[in-house]
């Protein structure tokens, strides 16, 4: 007979039933899905998935990135239970999400890791579903764009807030997270004119196109003004936001394979991904989480507070009419 004293055991990430609201259990117990959302392989129906894609095979520095849905997942813990700042408001009151676990591929075979990754993310994507994606290396962005576009018909306006931007000469068959805006440009995945980078702080041999935001630009601009040229420059086109987490200073990001000094604080890209919603926000990404190099998990937790930033949006939209569906 149970102890009526006892508390009752939550676990929701493991309640099938689980859809609506937050969880109260510790943060510090329990399965660690992202945000405490119910774990569905399938999706279950949700309108919003959060999923992982552990990959590290593809970087040209430190790896590690491979932990990093993991450490996202964990990280995330921490922020449920509360209205989520600076929004105040619980996002899950009326945004049905769930945590489909990590995409699958063999490690060892990674020519066909992109169809891999494109195909698993194409299922979601015929569900129905809105997908939040956790890394894993930046390369990963390429096959989600590739069944995205594939969905909606069309190419996508792409912010990417990153240190690097990642268009250095491929010829179409590399698996790497320093060419794949290349080859999403060359595919025809991107609206180059409709596009921005932001916090970028290296030299690549071109852009094509691809409006560039340094960091310290956007540093002098601040976050408000920063915020209203993205979504000058991406008017009303559908669009995808990926997050490189070496977009952030290593100050504030010391966990990711290629840091990079002199970058965007926290708060500075809070303040800036606080002010998008307006966008035609069609998907998310947050890569480049390589918790060997993290302190305290430092950069796991920055990475988790984008990803629940990103959330909030979708939950502010629809407040207002707007389907997140792709």
């Amino acid at each position: 007979m149970a102890d009526p004293t006892m508390p009752r055991p939550v676990d929701r990430a493991l309640d099938p039933g689980f859809r609506f609201g937050q969880s109260t259990e510790p943060n510090y117990s329990g399965a660690a899905s992202f945000l405490r959302r119910r774990y569905a392989r399938d999706g279950g129906g949700a309108e919003v998935v959060v999923w992982g894609v552990p990959l590290d095979v593809t970087v040209s520095n430190r790896p590690g990135t491979r932990f990093g849905p993991r450490a996202l997942r964990a990280a995330s813990t921490i922020l449920d239970g509360d209205p989520y700042y600076p929004f105040g408001f619980d996002p899950f009151a009326a945004l049905d999400v769930a945590d489909a676990g990590d995409c699958v591929f063999d490690y060892g075979l990674p020519a066909g890791i992109p169809a891999a990754i494109a195909a698993q993310a194409a299922a979601h994507y015929a569900r129905g579903s809105h997908l939040v994606t956790l890394g894993g290396d930046h390369f990963l962005t390429y096959p989600l764009l590739k069944s995205l576009t594939e969905r909606l018909g069309g190419p996508v306006a792409l912010v990417q807030f990153d240190a690097h931007q990642d268009t250095w000469d491929d010829a179409g068959d590399r698996v790497d997270h320093g060419t794949m805006i290349t080859r999403a440009v060359k595919d025809g995945l991107i609206l180059p004119e409709r596009s921005v980078q932001v916090g970028i702080r290296t030299h690549a041999p071109q852009s094509y196109g691809i409006e560039i935001i340094d960091a310290l630009t956007a540093g002098e601009m601040g976050p408000a003004a920063l915020a209203a040229r993205i979504c000058a420059r991406v008017g009303d086109a559908p669009c995808y936001l990926t997050f490189d987490i070496d977009a952030l200073d290593p100050a504030f990001a010391p966990g990711t394979g290629t840091p990079v000094c002199a970058g965007l604080s926290t708060r500075e890209a809070v303040s800036c991904l606080r002010r998008l919603g307006a966008l035609n926000l069609k998907g998310f990404d947050v890569v480049e989480v390589s918790p060997p190099y993290d302190h305290a998990e430092i950069t796991a937790l920055a990475g988790a507070t984008l990803a629940s930033a990103y959330l909030c949006l979708l939950a502010e939209r629809k407040g207002k009419g707007f389907s997140p569906a792709p």
